[in-house]
């Protein structure tokens, strides 16, 4: 390259890189939330004429692509590159990115296939989609979204806007807390459910442009140099994965309510209630019934539901469970116990993963100053104890702040071996008011794992409407 086209380049890449610095992001976003919103309630009239205008508007807004690239870039995966090995860190790269972005005459290129570590041991396989595939798929979902969560089950909380754990934390206690509750529990997990989704079924029943759909789902995926065809399934790397899950698994809840409606009391019938309800968040879900006889109905029915969109239930994870014997779900331990009342603590299991992250940052940071150890270790804590605040969970917390006191005197004694008790004490734990053992540096302190004060458990009302107000 000569001298001046160099200069010309540079001048370009400084003009793109103030271009997006310069972006008012407040009004791309109120941009295309106003367009989504219009969306949704062009569904909910029925007008899907005007539904299929405003989506193929939004995929072409340069408003759309330029969020999409930001979504993209600022994700936890935004600077893992997919087959092209390309990834935008630079403003300018950024910017030109959204300026190429073409939704309907790009091909989406194969996924990077990788694999991550299950709790199992076992390893789940992940198909990363390059940065301008995903961006793409972005701006897919943009238009999607609205249009699914128009129609999506009420009790459905996993990877919808506004609804998180704690409503279906919330939804579980109003279904399983009363006295004259359900008392029996079918805890449904489908087999790879990601995986094993039909692209007949998606092909024939989805929302979204056929074309553009099919492209993505037969990208297929490179593995060790070779190509290999995706024959079913959505990519577990991919943007719009989740909302194509939840639209495959949408109407299961109508239909345990029309099959297990309550009968009105006749001459010759008394009043039934089979108390079935449905709690889901992605594929992970419970149903509750009166009886165990009516949860393997719910359990038959489940099945051939989801048979006809590929899917099958694991027949190791899918259990019928009392409700006094409890089961997990999200992380939390749900049961009644003899005395009636319906406790939601945190499992075993969460409690050991909180552990175990601890003990590897404790471990990895054997050398680091107090400081830095401090700074790893809260956002672990915060993070734990926020999820669980809604949860009866103060021994809990009390348990892992023993647990990890334990762990951070081994580390201090470790440190200086040579150095009595008193002393470790007073280099690293200082006295604050009534507190005389507060893990605390030069600059940060340990957070203390408590529930806030006035905290109530956080969450929606399951029965709102949706997020796009129509």
């Amino acid at each position: 390259m000569n001298p001046a086209s160099k200069r010309t380049a540079n001048s370009n890449d400084r003009h793109s890189a103030q271009q997006w610095k310069q972006i008012d992001w407040k009004r791309v976003e109120d941009f295309v939330s106003k367009i989504q919103t219009r969306i949704a309630k062009a569904k909910v009239a029925g007008n899907n004429k005007l539904v299929r205008e405003l989506q193929r508007m939004l995929k072409h807004s340069y408003y759309a692509k330029l969020l999409a690239v930001k979504k993209v870039v600022t994700n936890k995966g935004g600077k893992t590159p997919g087959i092209d090995g390309i990834i935008w860190e630079t403003p300018s790269q950024k910017y030109k990115a959204a300026q190429n972005l073409e939704v309907n005459n790009c091909r989406p290129m194969p996924l990077r296939r990788t694999y991550i570590q299950k709790a199992n041991g076992k390893k789940r396989p992940l198909g990363i989609p390059t940065l301008r595939d995903r961006a793409i798929q972005c701006i897919e979902s943009m238009a999607l979204d609205p249009v699914i969560e128009s129609e999506s089950d009420k009790t459905s909380f996993g990877f919808r806007k506004g609804r998180s754990c704690a409503d279906a934390m919330q939804q579980m206690f109003q279904a399983l807390s009363k006295r004259n509750s359900a008392t029996w529990i079918l805890e449904g997990d489908i087999k790879a459910c990601f995986d094993e989704i039909s692209h007949e079924w998606l092909l024939k029943n989805s929302k979204m442009e056929k074309r553009s759909l099919s492209q993505i789902l037969k990208a297929g995926y490179m593995e060790k140099g070779r190509l290999f065809p995706t024959n079913s399934g959505t990519p577990q790397g991919g943007i719009i994965s989740p909302i194509l899950a939840n639209q495959t698994l949408n109407g299961l809840e109508p239909l345990l309510r029309n099959k297990f409606a309550a009968q009105k009391a006749t001459k010759n019938k008394p009043y039934q209630n089979p108390k079935v309800n449905l709690v889901r968040y992605a594929d992970d879900f419970i149903i509750t019934a009166k009886d165990k006889a009516t949860a393997e109905q719910a359990k038959e029915a489940v099945k051939q539901f989801i048979a006809e969109r590929g899917l099958k239930l694991s027949e190791e994870k899918t259990l019928i469970t009392k409700i006094h014997q409890g089961f997990n779900l999200l992380g939390w331990n749900i049961r009644k116990y003899p005395n009636g009342k319906l406790l939601i603590k945190p499992s075993k299991k969460s409690m050991q993963n909180a552990v175990n992250r601890l003990k590897d940052i404790i471990h990895e940071h054997c050398s680091a100053s107090q400081d830095i150890l401090i700074s790893k270790l809260n956002p672990v804590i915060s993070g734990w104890r926020n999820y669980h605040q809604g949860a009866v969970a103060r021994k809990a917390f009390e348990k892992l702040d023993h647990i990890l006191f334990q762990m951070l005197w081994k580390w201090a004694v470790k440190r200086h071996p040579n150095k009595g008790k008193r002393w470790i004490k007073e280099k690293y734990w200082k006295v604050e008011g009534k507190r005389r053992w507060v893990f605390k540096g030069e600059t940060k302190r340990l957070k203390k794992n408590v529930r806030p004060k006035n905290s109530k458990a956080p969450g929606t009302n399951p029965n709102q409407k949706s997020l796009y107000r129509h």
